[in-house]
């Protein structure tokens, strides 16, 4: 089994250098526009008499709204109204008009609708006004009275109302039934553990905040340039939300500077955009501060339990791993948190169990690779204290339980590598030098450890469709409405129509981020590739079938009776392949057959059927090296090396950067990242960025990324999978595994702060 070594250095296909293959590193082909502002974000799109709208934001967790004073407001000069629920245009009532492609079960939250307030930060206002400045200096005179109400925003005190959640968000699978007797056996075993984790609220913080364009054409026609992961869901929202026909809305999203989950669902700047548009006739835009952007959705706090029982020699005799989460009152927003520990290791006997807690917050939503950073987080941590009881080396352990199925599901894998990952990591960081007692390496006054955890995450593939058309002058214009969330969708799309046509890059075009584009699924789940990528080849593939009857036509064609299993399409020729003679330029065919274009389709359904027989996944093996200054508390972490099964590699150089990412932000997570709730007030209260703590580069050190051979063409045509979440999973279990191997305190809480690593005096 080789592997593949992401070396950034190596050379890469710039555009313009010929034929690309799949798996090369080619750099962004939307690079340039990026690094010199030729891309137009959602915030940035001109119009003519652009409206600005500032969002008022509720100071209460709970309560009604008596009233709202907008007099001194609508004083400011310039501004040309303040929308509140008493004057809005009028939307749909029905909570079912609300829901997105990706709501999960309840009734979604409808910005401006009654005088409700439902949690702290909630919109109640809009001003409106010809400049942002005089919309911002008027927001601040609105003055809303309130009748308070008492509010619960507090998880850890309110663990007894937990409740089983309504089981209807996408995406979401709730435990399986139990395995066995866990408990039975874990009272019978040998070795047990017995522990709980808790892992405090992250929001969402990419670089460009939520933004809507809302433009207004002469006809009525709304063209809305939005932040999101699907340009066809926002379209559908805003569509049902004010009764419009889908004809009368375009919606596009064609770059996004970061989601990483919180654009799958339309946040309220959208709603709020197009009331504007709809009340003055004139297009509006609304951006979201930095603050507002902790006013919508976030990563839940979550409590867990895990309980493991093993032999002697370490074979687990018991897994049980149950799970509590906060949801908002208006939806049960659900997580896969404690499923992967039916996945991951063999064992007879496995229970497992999720419920929710209702506060007064706005519903949680998805972050980079839900449920699974907690929930693996807290199953890796225990299997590294369990490998303490036994005396046994942790990556030793997980080798003995090791499964080519998946337990819970009594399923084999369509692939699964994870073995490979092990083998290939632990030669690259040198894990067989590890000693194996705590605090038995020293760096000057510093202590070192090294821990390691697995990762692992869905394969997903959902439904898409794209064209692709060839033009006489020899361009390739491919399209679908998918999204590019700064993940490199634009380039590996490009890359698979030029490899799959034999076309050099600079001469294909791929168009996303646009709802009239053939329809693609949300971006999310580390699905683009193996479902968009799929649609894309499929596309081409048909393409080439009609190049192929085309040439088969010609008079004295030398492709006659030849199939396409037989010629091939390379360096922008049709070819047989050894007989360089027969041999016809593409754009030559296109005229000698007198077409001035040639189009082609295809439309991917994912085969359930039969996938059904198999367990789909992404697996990795993350081992990591910290040091700590126990007298300070400070963790840093000095090494990690990632090794991946992530099926085949699209693209080694996009690929490497969605792991490093992931790894970055499994740091931030395990070391820095926590949003502090007054619950006395029921409010975050570290809603900035000079609060809320982040990475910087001196917090990062050597990251390693390595992908290890692997093809799965159960889980995509191309054989991918997907790279954008299994980068994070495992991070913060490995950071944490190794502070323990340093210090020999173990610590169940995240972020692992100073306070919590700091000697004890």
């Amino acid at each position: 089994m080789t592997d593949l070594i992401a070396d950034l250095n190596a050379p890469t296909a710039p555009v313009g250098t010929g034929t690309v293959r799949l798996g090369q590193p080619v750099s962004r082909v939307d690079g340039v526009a990026k690094v010199t502002g030729g891309a137009r974000y959602a915030a940035e799109h001109p119009a003519d008499g652009l409206v600005h709208g500032v969002v008022v934001n509720s100071t209460i967790a709970r309560g009604r709204i008596v009233s709202i004073d907008t007099r001194k407001a609508r004083e400011v000069p310039g501004v040309l109204a303040v929308l509140t629920h008493e004057n809005r245009p009028r939307m749909r009532s029905l909570g079912f008009a609300f829901k997105d492609l990706t709501a999960p079960a309840g009734s979604p939250f409808k910005p401006l609708h009654d005088d409700r307030v439902r949690y702290s930060g909630q919109p109640v206002a809009l001003v409106l006004a010809e400049t942002f400045e005089a919309a911002r200096a008027a927001s601040r005179l609105v003055r809303v009275r309130y009748d308070e109400r008492p509010h619960d925003t507090n998880l850890l005190a309110s663990l007894r109302r937990a409740h089983r959640p309504r089981p209807l968000k996408f995406g979401y699978k709730p435990p399986p039934s139990e395995k066995g007797d866990a408990r039975a056996a874990y009272g019978a075993a040998e070795v047990k553990m017995d522990a709980v984790y808790t892992a405090g609220v992250e929001h969402h913080n990419p670089m460009e905040m939520f933004a809507s364009t809302v433009i207004r054409g002469e006809d009525g026609h709304l063209t809305i340039y939005d932040k999101n992961q699907s340009s066809i869901n926002c379209r559908s929202y805003v569509s049902r939300v004010f009764g419009l026909k889908k004809s009368q809305v375009t919606v596009r999203n064609p770059y996004v500077g970061g989601a990483f989950g919180s654009g799958l669902r339309p946040q309220y700047q959208l709603p709020l955009a197009v009331m504007g548009t709809l009340y003055l006739g004139r297009s509006v835009r609304v951006v979201m501060t930095r603050q507002q952007m902790f006013t919508f959705g976030h990563r839940p706090e979550t409590w867990q339990r895990v309980r493991l029982a093993a032999d002697r020699d370490g074979t687990l005799r018991s897994i049980e791993h149950v799970a509590i989460a906060e949801t908002s009152r208006m939806e049960d927003y659900t997580e896969v948190v404690v499923n992967w520990s039916g996945k991951l290791y063999a064992c007879d006997n496995i229970r497992l169990g999720y419920r929710l807690v209702d506060l007064d917050q706005y519903t949680p939503i998805d972050m980079r690779a839900p449920g699974a950073v907690h929930g693996v987080h807290a199953l890796e941590v225990a299997m590294d204290e369990l490998a303490v009881e036994l005396d046994m080396d942790p990556l030793e352990l997980r080798l003995r339980n090791y499964t080519e199925y998946s337990p819970m599901e009594d399923l084999p894998y369509s692939s699964k590598e994870l073995r490979a990952c092990y083998t290939r990591g632990a030669e690259r960081f040198g894990w067989a030098e590890r000693p194996p007692r705590p605090r038995s390496m020293q760096d000057g006054h510093e202590l070192v450890g090294w821990g390691m955890a697995t990762g692992i995450w869905d394969a997903a593939q959902f439904y898409g469709r794209a064209t692709a058309v060839l033009h006489t002058d020899g361009r390739l214009v491919v399209s679908s409405a998918a999204s590019d969330i700064g993940t490199g969708t634009y380039t590996v799309m490009a890359q698979i129509a030029a490899a799959t046509m034999g076309l050099p890059l600079e001469n294909v075009i791929f168009q996303l981020g646009d709802s009239n584009l053939p329809l693609a699924s949300v971006e999310g789940g580390s699905s683009h590739v193996a479902t968009i990528g799929s649609a894309v080849e499929g596309a081409c593939v048909e393409l080439q079938q009609k190049l192929l009857r085309l040439a088969r036509r010609l008079p004295g064609s030398p492709f006659e009776h030849l199939t396409l299993d037989q010629v091939e399409f390379a360096d922008g020729h049709l070819r047989v392949p050894g007989s360089p003679e027969r041999s016809m330029r593409l754009v030559d065919l296109l005229a000698a057959a007198g077409e001035q274009r040639l189009e082609a389709s295809h439309t991917l359904v994912s085969n359930m059927l039969r996938k059904r027989k198999w367990a789909l996944g992404t697996h990795s093996a993350v081992f990591c090296e910290v040091k700590v200054d126990e007298d300070l508390g400070t963790v840093r972490v000095t090494r990690v090396v990632s090794a991946v099964a992530a099926g085949r590699i699209m693209n080694l150089k996009t690929a490497t950067s969605q792991i490093s990412g992931g790894v970055v932000w499994g740091i931030s997570g395990a070391l820095h990242e926590e949003t502090y709730s007054d619950h006395r007030l029921g409010r975050f209260m570290n809603h900035n960025l000079s609060e809320y703590h982040v990475p910087v580069n001196a917090d990062i050190a050597d990251i390693e990324v390595l992908f290890v051979d692997e093809e799965d063409r159960i889980a995509s045509r191309l054989g991918a999978k997907g790279v954008g979440e299994i980068g994070i999973v495992g991070v913060s279990a490995a950071v944490c595994n190794a502070i323990y191997h340093a210090t020999g305190r173990r610590i169940r809480s995240t972020p692992m702060t100073p306070d919590k690593v700091m000697r004890p005096w």
